[in-house]
């Protein structure tokens, strides 16, 4: 596959020049949304030079490129996964047949319901982050906002351009609409709840990036597996980029506790409000974070029991995540799997059939996932040796971080002890403020251990105008 050519007005490698229609359309569409990412991109971001990674290629060898860049001129642009030849739809009842090239009509709707559900995500999270400019706790970490904000940028132009290339007016429309919504807009929100959140400060971007980019990967990892080729393809290379926005997350909230755990030992407390006049951000307090991310992205993945994952994958639309790892018939036929329902106030396992309950299915790849990370972190209090563990909260809904159903009262009772308080959000409020000279950073969060691209922590990753 050859290399993006930057000479472009849209740098892509789909034969955009031999699709003249498809040009002009994209090329109809590209001041749109630049007048979107000036309206709702990221701030302090449109005359610095940011030193940001693009694709230059969709090959393992070069597909991202290093350079300084001013936001603005980022190119954005088109690319997918090199072509698999003779590829065959691996799941459902057309496993074995050739992966489509074309929309099947009887699935057309169903397929722009993905693409547009998976498009609308992209921008909402650039809008929920775009105050975040302002307060960054160092330049290394403002870029990685910038880095993370351009990407799903181009992520949206990769369902736009499947919008426009497969479903002809209606997919212009959808497209148009993608950047008519906004995060939060009581008239005119995202399609999915957690991305009209707000994301007020960096310990909340960075539990976003962790969990609810998390769901992103497996969301993608699922789209990858479609029998629908170009879909595929386009996710396959998005995921590429997505890694990277989970390391942002990971990271972040491990160096906010490596940065509390110095805190802790070198002021001999665990008491909450001594760190806190000390200017670090509590354990309980990272806890009650964990607990409000983890929920609001786990509720993401859709109904335990689902008619509509059941006809996405029967009709080879949506797989699971690493479908070809999976030793069973790839069709699920007589196969069940255990959800958990409300049962006399107690949460009882339930077996169902797997087709119905592949969002709980996912959903479970996606905790088993996350809570390995949350493991990572846990290693950096045990190292401290301090005895405090943060851990993921139970998957239910009105239940205790130990699985206890409760009711309304009760949970309206015991929140406060749960999920991040007005208080919390205050204080983590006043611990933003932007430190900008090279290799400096705020006092609540620890440096990494290395920079990007092997340079020095005191690199220069942004150059303000």
């Amino acid at each position: 596959m050859p290399a993006i050519d930057y000479a472009e007005k849209i740098p892509n490698n789909v034969g955009l020049d031999q699709d003249q229609t498809l040009q002009r359309a994209l090329e109809h569409w590209q001041p749109s949304y630049l007048s979107w990412w000036n309206d709702m991109g990221p701030e302090r971001s449109q005359t610095s030079d940011v030193y940001l990674r693009t694709a230059v290629s969709a090959e393992a060898q070069g597909w991202a490129n290093f350079d300084y860049v001013r936001m603005p001129d980022y190119r954005w642009g088109i690319f997918l996964a090199p072509r698999e030849e003779d590829r065959q739809i691996g799941f459902g009842e057309h496993r074995g047949e050739p992966a489509w090239q074309e929309v099947p009509g009887e699935h057309r709707a169903n397929l722009r319901r993905i693409i547009v559900t998976q498009g609308d995500t992209e921008p909402a999270s650039v809008e929920q982050q775009r105050h975040l400019g302002l307060t960054a706790p160092s330049l290394y970490d403002l870029r990685n906002l910038f880095q993370v904000n351009v990407e799903e940028g181009r992520h949206l132009w990769a369902m736009v351009y499947l919008l426009h290339k497969f479903f002809g007016r209606d997919g212009r429309e959808e497209a148009e609409a993608l950047l008519e919504r906004r995060s939060g807009d009581q008239n005119n929100p995202r399609i999915l709840g957690a991305f009209n959140e707000k994301t007020p400060d960096w310990l909340s971007f960075f539990m976003f990036t962790y969990f609810t980019d998390r769901d992103g990967k497996f969301q993608l990892c699922a789209l990858a597996e479609s029998g629908f080729d170009p879909l595929a393809r386009t996710t396959k290379f998005m995921l590429t980029e997505e890694a990277h926005h989970m390391f942002v997350g990971e990271s972040g909230v491990s160096r906010v506790v490596q940065r509390t755990c110095d805190a802790m030992r070198q002021l001999r407390t665990d008491d909450p409000q001594k760190l806190r006049t000390a200017g670090v951000i509590d354990l309980p307090t990272i806890q009650r974070y964990v607990n409000f991310h983890y929920s609001v992205t786990v509720d993401l993945f859709g109904a335990d029991e689902s008619s509509n994952a059941a006809t996405f994958y029967n009709t080879g639309l949506k797989g699971r995540f690493e479908e070809t790892k999976r030793p069973d018939d790839h069709r699920l036929r007589g196969a069940s799997y255990k959800i958990l329902a409300v049962q006399d106030g107690r949460l009882v396992e339930k077996e169902v059939p797997m087709l119905n309950a592949l969002n709980e299915v996912l959903r479970d790849d996606f905790i088993r996932d996350s809570i390995a990370g949350i493991g990572r972190w846990n290693r950096v209090i045990e190292k401290a040796g301090l005895p405090f563990r943060l851990r993921p909260p139970h998957k239910g809904v009105k239940v205790t971080p130990e699985g206890e159903v409760v009711g309304d009262a009760e949970w309206g009772a015991r929140e406060r002890a749960w999920l991040p308080t007005p208080d919390d959000r205050g204080f983590v409020a006043s611990l933003m403020g932007p430190v900008a000279s090279p290799g400096q950073f705020a006092n609540w969060i620890a440096p990494p251990p290395i920079g990007i691209n092997r340079h020095p922590i005191d690199f220069e990753y942004v150059r303000f105008a």
